[in-house]
């Protein structure tokens, strides 16, 4: 059921516009798929009813975002895997090579900078790994809370992991998502180090220069 929602390449192209984590409404899906509106709403009524995606009303509007992150995981693994076997719907431009350094990933930090964050949390043991699995080490709560004032607390789900391996389809390794990527991420955004791209259904995340310097000295590459 999954494997036939996820198949259709109009569809596949709707569920890929969302990995953004921004809410689209079904006319902004259309054009990501370069269906007709109708079509478009044909689509999303079948994810909606697959459990993929959820609609939210605002005014006037519909609008549709992926219904959790568990579906967002699923979909950068799947576009890992297309880039391993040759399939991957890849957007060339001048955007891409930023793609591939920084982006959002639903709502965590992918890409090279994300995989670097990761192996540095490793390295100066933040993050216990073994496999797939993380975990968050007294020392990383202790690091959290000193450098950027994140607390256990703010971490707390009731269905969401701390920590989780999501392997990055561009790196094809992986980043860290989970309630701590998240809260990572906005922590970045609300220190100003980074900021998403304005463009319409980008998902480059673009550092500022003193946030490179900042993301640098916490999570600098492994080893340095």
């Amino acid at each position: 059921m999954v494997a036939a929602l996820v198949g259709d390449p109009a569809r596949a192209n709707m569920l890929t516009a969302l990995l953004s984590g921004r809410a689209l409404t079904a006319t902004e899906l259309a054009q990501e798929a370069g269906v007709t509106p109708q079509t478009a709403s044909s689509h999303l009524s079948k994810l909606e009813g697959g459990g993929l995606v959820e609609p939210e009303k605002q005014g006037r509007h519909r609008y549709y975002r992926l219904a959790d992150p568990d579906v967002a995981d699923v979909l950068e693994k799947l576009a890992g895997l297309a880039a391993r076997a040759g399939h991957m719907r890849v957007r060339t431009g001048p955007k891409e090579p930023e793609l591939r350094r920084a982006r959002i990933c639903y709502d965590h930090l992918a890409g090279d900078l994300g995989v670097q964050m990761l192996d540095s949390m490793v390295s100066q043991k933040l993050v216990r790994r073994r496999k797939q699995e993380i975990v968050l080490t007294q020392d990383g709560e202790h690091f959290l809370a000193r450098h950027l004032r994140i607390s256990p607390e703010m971490l707390a789900h009731p269905r969401r992991p701390v920590c989780k391996a999501c392997l990055d389809w561009s790196a094809r390794r992986h980043h860290l998502a989970g309630t701590l990527g998240a809260t990572l991420m906005k922590r970045f955004t609300e220190l100003k180090w980074a900021a998403r791209d304005a463009t319409p259904g980008s998902r480059v995340v673009n550092f500022s220069r003193a946030g490179e310097k900042h993301f640098a000295a916490l999570f600098g590459p492994a080893g340095d």
